[in-house]
């Protein structure tokens, strides 16, 4: 059974920072794209940033550039999202997904492109 664990989430004042975390099980980790997403209330579920685990590639929204980064270990099965800079926009719940595949430009374009998904960790920034 597939699982995606987030942790990390909770309520920071704006220009603060949080690091997100997404702990992997139950399928091939290696060779893998997998990313982190946001969805605000009341609003639509956006790409925040993937890497694919096979290697070195990442990709991020280009609103987002600069103040997020991902990363992972492979050694923990774990993917990160280091958030800095945060601004009361970035409230929302940040869920953790894998494609199942590779990574390609345009990725965080679509949710369907993703198979399995976390429950979310919820980030609040306060003015």
């Amino acid at each position: 059974q597939v699982q995606l664990v987030e942790s990390g989430g909770g309520s920071v004042q704006a220009g603060g920072s949080l690091r997100l975390s997404c702990a992997a099980s139950g399928y091939t980790y290696s060779g893998n794209c997998m990313g982190w997403f946001r969805q605000a209330p009341g609003k639509e579920r956006e790409g925040v940033a993937a890497i694919y685990t096979g290697g070195a590639r990442t990709y991020y929204a280009d609103s987002l550039k600069g103040r997020f980064t991902i990363s992972r270990d492979n050694a923990k099965n774990a993917v990160y999202l280091q958030m800095n800079s945060l601004e009361p926009e970035d409230t929302a719940t940040y869920y953790c997904a894998a494609v199942g595949g590779y990574c390609y430009p345009g990725v965080l374009t679509s949710t369907d492109a993703f198979r399995y998904w976390g429950q979310g960790t919820q980030v609040t920034v306060s003015s």
